[in-house]
């Protein structure tokens, strides 16, 4: 099997037992005992067992004696750093979910929120009612109010994973621009920039893009070089959704690399896709010229999930001189035929914004509804044939009967194209989901299944499936590499002194089960455990109810804690 243990020598290095481990009576608090120790740097697992106390792992190797606590019989298992989910919007939820069960049940312990230039801080006075407009469709249950990205970090509620906050782009640009596609006039600049600043003062790890959606796409590539220069000055990192996933993807990646070559910052590419048919058997070609960035000396990774399918609100599926001037500027043009003749034009020409041309609109389910939930899971092409209308004509409707507030799962992707990504040692693992539970606020609507399944499918589908890569280059991918990328000073490893942040699971038993029909399901595992912070999350599959996440800061050297 490609997970199959290839080394079983225990090496002595970075494995060593401390000598204040050895011949004591204390006991430990967990000591998982008799797993395959996989320790997040890419080598082979190793059998042996671990030790934590107070929050830290104190001991690794074979019969490190002592009793514990609390002892899990790890038999069968494997242990490994708890995966760090570069890239989600759990912001959206984490303050109502703090359980955060669909990430936890999955071995999740770190989330990064903020992406894709949306940031629920800073909220300026004055402005809570637009920034709660445009992020409404995929937030409506959240409360916003006035709020400075310093008291953000400082008073996000206890939750069950460690979050890392981004300030978005769009949001700065909507607290001072509004919705203008212009660029900024000098004093908005320098507005925007001291709010940039502000937030990377308090801790934020760095800023987020969006820039095929407005407000961000308005952007030219030379304000974002100028806020990259300010996030090099703060040892700071800059995530990109690039300007196009489809037809431009390549212009699009070239983008991103100028900013990592001109300012000299780390670039995050997330999500990184081709989306489109015209555009599928492009990732090769972008995942090399990432790698080629890399080996020149560049800092600049990408990550991907592994699903041929992506989420966004519909509204983003339109050209994007539609959605000018925010919802209520975009829903009155919506009732006019002339826009409708002119948006099918734009879409025969060119597929969907961002998505490219897709096979049909059997490939667009409507997601989430907040004022027509009744259509939730339904395509657009079954709509449109339930009124014998034409699709076009169908998402105009729709959206102005939503209130501009749906959100669709869209069939894009090659699998082709996965597989490479999947496989490169370029590429990274983030689910873009949200953590939500099969229960209460969050359970609304039918998110897709990256939400629930995304890491076991990377260890079920790709490794134990398709044998893309070994299950230790795997883990490396969710762990170690991901930890180096963000700069985690003291996770993503299985390392003395580091934060006990581990996921034990079956890798035989360990895969997802959420489906876009159905996607409200916890992965499989009935071993399954999760400590975050040295305090046990998930116990058997099961929620223990603790919330020992800590919100990680960055520092003026650039090193997340």
């Amino acid at each position: 099997m490609p997970y199959a243990v290839r080394g079983l020598v225990w090496a002595a290095r970075g494995f060593k037992v401390p000598a204040f481990s050895v011949g004591t009576s204390m006991a430990y608090d967990i000591l998982i005992r008799g797993g395959m120790l996989l320790d997040g740097s890419g080598k082979p697992g190793v059998p042996g067992d671990l030790a934590i106390e107070g929050g830290r792992i104190v001991a690794l190797g074979q019969n490190i004696g002592r009793t514990a606590k609390k002892t899990i019989d790890a038999t069968g298992l494997a242990v490994a750093p708890g995966f760090i989910d570069i890239k989600t919007h759990s912001d959206f939820t984490l303050p109502i979910n703090p359980k955060a069960e669909s990430k936890v049940r999955q071995g999740v312990t770190t989330e990064i929120i903020g992406h894709c230039g949306f940031s629920v801080a800073p909220a300026l006075p004055g402005k809570v009612a637009l920034l709660k407009d445009y992020l409404s469709p995929s937030a409506p249950w959240l409360p916003f109010r006035e709020l400075t990205f310093p008291d953000y970090l400082d008073t996000f509620p206890a939750t069950s994973v460690n979050a890392g906050m981004l300030v978005g782009h769009n949001t700065l640009r909507l607290m001072v621009m509004g919705m203008d596609n212009r660029a900024p006039a000098p004093d908005e600049l320098k507005a925007m920039i001291a709010l940039l600043e502000s937030g990377l003062e308090a801790g934020a790890l760095g800023m987020s893009s969006g820039l095929f959606t407005s407000p961000g796409s308005y952007a030219q590539p030379e304000e974002m070089i100028a806020f990259g220069h300010v996030l090099k000055k703060y040892n700071a990192a800059y995530f990109t959704h690039l300007r196009d996933e489809s037809n431009k993807v390549i212009e699009a990646v070239e983008e991103a690399l100028q900013i990592a070559e001109q300012c000299g910052v780390h670039v995050e590419i997330v999500h990184f896709k081709c989306s489109g048919m015209d555009n599928w058997g492009k990732a090769r070609q972008a995942l090399d010229m990432i790698a080629k960035a890399k080996a020149r000396g560049l800092d600049v990774d990408c990550d991907a999930y592994p699903y041929a399918a992506g989420s966004n609100p519909l509204k983003n599926l339109l050209p994007q001189w539609v959605q000018a001037g925010g919802v209520d500027a975009m829903l009155a043009r919506l009732t006019k035929s002339e826009t409708r003749d002119r948006i099918a034009a734009d879409i025969e020409r060119d597929g969907l914004n961002n998505w490219g041309r897709i096979p049909s609109w059997d490939c667009v389910q409507i997601s989430i509804s907040p004022f027509q939930p009744q259509h939730q899971g339904k395509t657009i092409a079954e709509l449109a044939a339930e009124r014998s209308i034409d699709p076009i004509d169908m998402v105009c409707r729709y959206l102005v009967d939503d209130n501009g507030a749906t959100r669709v799962l869209v069939t894009s992707i090659s699998e082709d194209d996965i597989t490479d990504i999947m496989r490169s040692p370029t590429a990274l693992v983030g689910s873009d989901g949200n953590c939500v539970a099969t229960y209460g606020t969050v359970s609304q609507g039918m998110p897709h299944p990256r939400f629930y399944g995304t890491f076991p499918r990377v260890i079920d589908h790709y490794v134990r499936e398709k044998a893309v890569l070994p299950l230790e280059l795997a883990i490396h991918k969710m762990t170690g590499a991901t930890a180096r990328a963000l700069k985690l000073k003291d996770r993503g490893l299985l390392k003395e002194g580091y934060a006990a942040d581990i996921a034990v699971f079956d890798p035989q038993d360990f895969r997802d089960r959420a489906t876009y029909r159905e996607p409200h399901q916890y992965p499989t595992g009935a071993r399954t455990h999760v400590i975050v912070n040295g305090t046990l999350v998930v116990e058997n599959a099961t929620h223990t109810e603790a919330l020992p996440g800590k919100v990680l800061r960055r520092d003026k050297a650039g090193a997340v804690s």
